[in-house]
């Protein structure tokens, strides 16, 4: 007999807190190491989960700073792939088309960026850095977009609609 999956909550918060609480206990690795294991962690996720796993820093760094705090923390190159998937598989496409962009554009600058602690106003390629900036307000506002969910978060909100459409994929079997 194949076991049976509980359907999802209706409240969004509700959704919303049961994700973070099933991610919490699933992972342990550091988001912000550059080791390559919270990439691998996540990758033994159901699908669902390891798109949310994957973006949940990238709305934290938006709310707290930009695309070049995020790849400065978070530029890992797995870690990279799996929040650009992750996007696609919310159904985020062109935020994902967005975050590929602000990568190709901060890639060049990663390490100098890392070096001096997110402090890109002294990069030598004011182009980029006016380009960066740019793609740090685009995403701000696509994010922002949510705002009528407790988390004022498009990405968060698209967590929740998935988890409605895709229960299986986010939630273990109970």
């Amino acid at each position: 007999m194949q076991d049976r999956v509980a359907p999802p909550p209706q409240d969004d918060d509700t959704i919303l807190e049961r994700i973070f609480v099933t991610l919490a206990g699933r992972i342990n690795a550091d988001p912000y190491a550059w080791d390559g294991a919270y990439a691998l962690q996540i990758r033994e996720l159901p699908r669902g989960l390891r798109a949310m796993a994957a973006t949940h820093d990238l709305v934290v760094c938006l709310s707290q700073g930009d695309f070049c705090s995020y790849f400065s923390h978070c530029g890992e190159p797995n870690h990279v792939q799996e929040t650009q998937s992750g996007l696609r598989e919310l159904e985020l496409h062109a935020f994902a088309e967005l975050f590929c962009e602000a990568y190709e554009t901060v890639l060049p600058h990663l390490r100098e960026i890392r070096a001096r602690g997110d402090d890109v106003g002294s990069l030598p390629c004011k182009a980029s850095l006016d380009r960066i900036e740019e793609l740090t307000r685009e995403a701000v506002k696509m994010n922002a977009a949510g705002g009528e969910q407790r988390s004022g978060s498009a990405i968060y909100a698209a967590w929740i609609r998935y988890a409605r459409k895709h229960h299986q994929r986010v939630f273990p079997v109970e």
